[in-house]
């Protein structure tokens, strides 16, 4: 394996000297191209965590770490971070509504979608039900949906979609049926009910989506208790048997959502019953984690965390015949650039004052799952986790004049930036598509809800940017086409690059980055 991984790197090295005009590159933009040369061969075939494919990618991003003068910093003084992943898939199963000995069956499909246990082949759960609206808080605006409400022992339903009123990255934070389960979970719930909202139709697709399989991942022995049950999704003749005969009336509850208005919230007065039935498969992948110690004995026990997600989707369905969705700017561009971020370090040969880690993440495509993992488990103390900045995706087939930082403006690290980037003679932009949920889609936002400042930067709109982006989006994202013959600007790579060694820098040797006041991440999650 590390043969093979050897004799792709040497040929990437014979053919990074060049632009596609044949002009030399510079060392350092020929160095980046040559690990995206690498990691989005053919031969790694989409490095789909969980294959063997993707641990050569693995092998290959630990040569490089270990030739940047990193230490090894994953599990057990390894250079890996075990991380087992858990498919889950709904294979059948019931749920019934109780009010005293009367019992009222929901049929799957119809009114039901019945969801997948992570962990059991069979788990039954019963408990009162208690209507929590949309199952939100937001202390910036004194609502919690939760207020005045026990639900504790109980099981809780909320109406899927978001109340009127919340700011873009909080609306897309409560997208995330996970985070509306921790909540119900925090208030002592047994397991969640989730009710399509008011927009939505074709119940029929959502019960087929439903059923999986979904994928999460298991934590290592002794990692804490395991998530509640997220039982079923309701349509809309499931929700209108569920509150038949409650104190609240459904009918109420579909007239405030549609104007917007606060929910009527309170027990239902009955009892719901479930029987899940699931098959779990389980995956195994690792993340990668190098160390850079920090000079400062009294601050390198504190770590600013640089990240880019390592795996892609593999092999697909073929498009012209090619089936290997190869995956260069997402994201071996951003892992060979957080390579030479260490290496830009090693070159300087000074330590910055607090520690940096450098982790190459697994299963991003899965969902965020190596960055929520690593976050939750990291390998050195989690109160020493001061900051992340994430690499994920940087469009640079242009020479960017701006950039987009998405979680930048919540915390201080915002203004470190705008200071490092104007050096720089870059601009930085407001997020141009807010609609698009960005800000949850990257594996920032994993390290956002552990409580760390956090941010991720893509290249900006000015100038042909916008255009460049587009085109991505549309003829190659998630596509065979994503590959190292695509028109890449080195150069702009390594500006990219450049950009990245300055921030971390700054973070690593300047105060240690804190949320803003107010702000509803740092509120909800913070740790300062």
């Amino acid at each position: 394996m590390a043969r093979a991984i050897a004799g792709l790197a040497a040929a990437a090295l014979l053919a990074a000297g060049a632009r596609a005009d044949d002009r030399p590159l510079g060392a350092d933009a020929a160095a980046v191209r040559a690990h995206v040369a690498v990691l989005a061969d053919d031969a790694l075939k989409g490095r789909a965590a969980g294959t063997p494919e993707y641990e050569k990618a693995a092998d290959y991003v630990i040569a490089q770490m270990a030739a940047a003068g990193l230490s090894p910093a994953g599990t057990n003084g390894d250079w890996r971070q075990p991380v087992t992943l858990v498919a889950a898939r709904a294979t059948g199963g019931e749920g019934s509504l109780l009010r005293g000995s009367r019992a009222t069956r929901l049929v799957p499909g119809h009114d039901v979608a019945l969801l997948p246990h992570w962990e059991m082949a069979e788990r039954k759960t019963e408990g009162e039900v208690v209507f929590a609206g949309h199952g939100v808080i937001d202390p910036a605006r004194g609502v919690d949906d939760y207020r005045g409400l026990d639900v504790k022992g109980r099981i809780v339903a909320i109406l899927l979609g978001t109340p009127n009123g919340l700011e873009d990255d909080v609306a897309a934070h409560y997208g995330n049926r996970d985070v509306r389960a921790e909540l119900a979970a925090r208030n002592g719930a047994v397991g969640i009910l989730f009710i399509e909202d008011a927009g939505r139709e074709a119940f029929a697709a959502t019960a087929r989506a439903a059923t999986g399989p979904r994928v999460r991942w298991a934590p290592p022995a002794g990692g804490g208790a395991a998530p509640i049950p997220q039982l079923a999704v309701l349509g809309e003749a499931g929700a209108a048997k569920l509150f038949a005969g409650s104190p609240i009336a459904w009918a109420k509850v579909r007239a405030a959502e549609r104007a917007r208005t606060a929910l009527p919230t309170g027990a239902l007065g009955r009892t719901a019953r479930f029987r899940q039935l699931s098959e779990q498969a389980r995956i195994a992948s690792n993340n990668v984690v190098g160390r850079l110690a920090g000079s400062d004995p009294a601050l390198a026990g504190e770590h600013v965390v640089l990240t880019a997600h390592l795996d892609h989707v593999g092999v697909g369905e073929p498009v012209a015949g090619d089936a290997i969705h190869n995956g260069a700017v997402d994201n071996a561009i951003g892992v060979g650039a957080m390579i030479e971020v260490a290496r830009r370090f090693q070159r300087e040969g000074r330590r910055p004052r607090r520690s940096l880690l450098f982790v190459a993440l697994t299963a991003e495509e899965a969902g965020l799952l190596g960055s929520d993992y690593f976050a939750n488990h990291p390998t050195v103390p989690r109160e020493g986790l001061v900051a992340n900045v994430n690499i994920d995706m940087p469009i640079l087939t242009y020479a960017f004049q701006d950039i987009v930082a998405f979680g930048a403006g919540r915390s201080s690290i915002g203004p470190v930036l705008a200071r490092v980037a104007k050096a720089q003679g870059i601009a930085v932009t407001a997020d141009p598509q807010p609609e698009e949920a960005f800000f949850v889609r990257s594996d920032h936002y994993s390290f956002v809800r552990a409580g760390i400042p956090s941010v991720a930067i893509d290249t900006g709109p000015a100038g042909p940017g916008a255009a460049a982006t587009a085109v991505f989006l549309e003829r190659h994202y998630h596509q065979p086409s994503d590959e190292i013959g695509l028109p890449i600007d080195w150069d702009a790579a390594d500006r990219f690059v450049m950009l990245h060694h300055a921030l971390v820098a700054e973070l690593a040797d300047g105060p240690r980055p804190k949320w803003n006041a107010g702000d509803y991440f740092g509120t909800v999650y913070g740790r300062q």
